[in-house]
């Protein structure tokens, strides 16, 4: 399942007006099979704890200049629209819960690099398309 998840998520967020260019500059062509494998990983390390990833994901995020929250906002709610066509409820509970608090720890830590006041930064949830709830 975290498998078909990945898989189509990307394949929505490659597409997408808002994120996908940054996935498609980032992420050369060629490299989507091992990226995907890796994010796979990823996830059945943060839902299932198999200890499968071992990578450093911060700093790619913070070496792309301009990831910003709308970036972060779009990416929660193209991955709830995929969680909760994929998966049953308790389980896509369970991912946007995971996501949320993934999206917005790196939030957190851009702007801290970026030398903004993370303190000012309002909690993301996923599917949202207004202001960003308060923490």
């Amino acid at each position: 399942m975290v498998r078909a998840v990945v898989e189509a998520f990307y394949a929505r967020a490659r597409a997408d007006d808002v994120v996908g260019p940054v996935f498609n500059r980032v992420v050369a062509a060629e490299e989507w099979p091992a990226h995907l494998s890796k994010i796979t990983d990823f996830w059945s390390s943060m839902l299932l704890g198999t200890g499968s990833y071992m990578g450093r994901p911060m700093p790619k995020h913070i070496a792309i200049p301009e990831l910003s929250d709308a970036h972060f906002q779009r990416w929660l709610t193209l991955f709830r629209m995929t969680v909760e066509e994929l998966c049953p409820p308790a389980v896509a509970a369970l991912f946007v819960e995971r996501a949320e608090t993934i999206g917005n720890n790196f939030r957190i830590r851009i702007a801290q690099f970026r030398g903004q006041d993370p303190r000012t930064l309002r909690v993301m949830r996923a599917g949202t398309t207004t202001e960003p709830q308060e923490r």
